[in-house]
C-alpha cells in the first residue's frame, strides 16, 4: 500500500512543472537573459555533478547541505548547492587565457539536502552573475546596478536591499575569544538574541555583541554607531569603501536600502558586501536573491593557488515567480495552437501529414496540431474551443482541405 502510494508522488522535497508553469519559468528566465546580455554577461553552464571537495569551497559551504551520489569513485560526487564554487573552478582551470574582468551569468537547477532545509524543495531553480577579476566600489556598484535592472524588467515594484559587509562584520567580532566567536557569529546571523545573551561573555563584550547584533537601519545611522567603536586599520579602510559605494548608490538608483552589519550569510566564502534581496507583496515579503563579494574563493581552484576578486548574485525563480503570480504578472494560460489539421478518413492521414508540415515551414512561428483520431465534427469542434484553436483545415485524401474558422 504504501509503496503504491510513493510511486504517485514526486519525492519528498521536489516537484513537477506543469506546462503553464514551464511558461512562465520561460518567461522570467527570457527576461532575465536579456538583461544579462545588455551588460556584457556571457552565460557560463557548468555540470550539474561535481567533486564534493569542489561544492564545499574548503569549509565555507556546510557538507551537510549537499547532496551526495554513490558511483564507487575514490573521491565522493554531489550535486551542486549552488552556482559560484563550479564557476569559480571552471574560470580558473578553463578560462584562464579569456580578458578580464570575466562578466559570465548562468540559468539553472541546484539541489541541496532537505536534512538541512526543512521544509524547502531539494531542487530549484536560480538565475544570477559572476563578476570575475574586478574589485572595488565600481565594480560592487555594477552588480547592485544590474541586479535593479533585472527587478525592474521582470517587474518586481515592491522590493528593498539588505546590504551588509562581511569583512567589517569579521573584523567587529576580532575582540571576542575564538572559542565563542563562532557562537557569536552563528547568534548574529540567526537572529538569536537570547542565547547571544547567555553566552559567557564579559559585560564589555556582551554589550558589543548586542551593538553588532542590532547593528542595521538607515545607512547614516549605522555608520555613526559602527564610528563609536574602535577600529583597526582594516576596519577603517572598510568603512571608507563602505561610505563611497553608498554614495555612488545613491547617485545612480533609487531603490529603498537598509545597511545591516548583523547580515551574515550561512555560505561562508564572502570577504566584502553581502546583500539580499527582498520582495514585497500584500500577503507576506520574502527573500528573492542574493549574493555577495568572494575575494578568497577562486585561489582554492587555482592550479597555482593564485586568488582573483569576484562577486555576484542570485535570484530565486521559484520566489520570483510566486510574487509575480501574485501580482498577476504572469502569464497564467499557455498559448493556444494556431491550426488543428484533421484528416476526414484514413486515406487522408498522409495529405493530414503533408499539409500541417507545409504550414509550419511557411510560418515557423505557428503552432499546428494534428487530430489523432477519428471522432465525429462536434467532439472536434469542441475540443478545439477547449483549447482556443481558432482554425481548423479537414483534409481531404486527394489533399484538397476545407478551412473553417472556429469562435471562441
Amino acid at each position: 500500500m504504501t509503496s503504491t502510494f510513493m510511486l504517485h508522488q514526486a519525492p519528498a522535497g521536489a516537484r513537477d512543472w506543469l506546462p503553464v508553469e514551464v511558461m512562465q519559468k520561460q518567461w522570467l528566465s527570457q527576461k532575465l537573459e536579456a538583461v544579462f546580455s545588455q551588460w556584457g554577461y556571457q552565460q557560463i553552464i557548468t555540470s550539474t555533478l561535481e567533486w564534493v571537495e569542489t561544492l564545499t569551497a574548503g569549509g565555507a559551504i556546510d557538507p551537510a547541505t549537499v547532496i551526495p551520489l554513490q558511483d564507487g569513485s575514490e573521491k565522493p560526487l554531489g550535486l551542486r548547492p549552488e552556482f559560484t564554487a563550479s564557476i569559480a573552478r571552471a574560470s580558473v582551470t578553463r578560462m584562464q587565457e579569456t580578458p578580464l574582468p570575466q562578466r559570465l551569468f548562468y540559468n539553472g537547477n541546484v539541489f541541496r539536502s532537505s536534512q538541512e532545509h526543512h521544509g524547502e524543495q531539494m531542487e530549484s531553480y536560480q538565475a544570477g552573475v559572476e563578476l570575475i577579476g574586478a574589485t572595488g566600489v565600481l565594480a560592487d556598484s555594477e552588480i547592485i546596478l544590474l541586479l535593479s535592472d533585472c527587478l525592474q524588467a521582470v517587474g518586481i515594484e515592491q522590493w528593498h536591499l539588505i546590504l551588509g559587509e562581511a569583512g567589517l562584520t569579521r573584523s567587529l567580532l576580532a575582540p571576542f575569544p575564538e572559542n565563542l566567536r563562532e557562537k557569536v557569529r552563528y547568534c548574529i546571523a540567526h537572529l538569536d538574541r537570547v542565547s547571544l545573551e547567555q553566552l559567557p561573555l564579559s559585560r564589555e563584550l556582551q554589550e558589543r555583541a548586542l551593538l553588532l547584533f542590532d547593528l542595521r537601519g538607515t545607512p547614516e545611522t549605522v555608520l555613526e554607531k559602527v564610528s563609536q567603536l574602535k577600529l583597526d586599520a582594516t576596519g577603517k579602510n572598510i568603512v571608507t569603501n563602505l561610505k563611497s559605494l553608498l554614495n555612488l548608490l545613491s547617485e545612480t538608483a533609487s531603490f529603498s536600502l537598509t545597511l545591516d552589519l548583523s547580515l551574515l550569510q550561512t555560505i561562508d566564502y564572502y570577504t566584502g558586501i553581502v546583500f539580499e534581496v527582498v520582495a514585497e507583496t500584500e500577503r507576506e515579503t520574502c527573500i528573492i536573491g542574493q549574493g555577495g563579494r568572494y575575494d578568497q574563493l577562486l585561489g582554492l581552484y587555482h592550479p597555482q593557488g593564485e586568488n582573483l576578486p569576484g562577486i555576484g548574485f542570485a535570484l530565486n525563480l521559484e520566489q520570483l515567480q510566486t510574487c509575480l503570480l501574485r501580482q498577476q504578472k504572469l502569464p497564467e494560460t499557455t498559448p493556444a495552437s494556431d491550426w488543428l489539421i484533421i484528416p476526414e478518413n484514413v486515406a487522408a492521414q498522409a495529405s493530414a501529414l503533408n499539409y500541417a508540415q507545409q504550414l509550419r515551414e511557411n510560418s515557423p512561428s505557428l503552432r499546428v496540431e494534428l487530430a489523432l483520431e477519428e471522432t465525429n465534427a462536434s467532439n472536434i469542434r469542441n475540443y478545439a474551443q477547449q483549447k482556443g484553436i481558432n482554425r481548423l483545415a479537414w483534409l481531404k485524401a486527394d489533399g484538397n482541405a476545407v478551412v473553417e474558422e472556429v469562435e471562441g
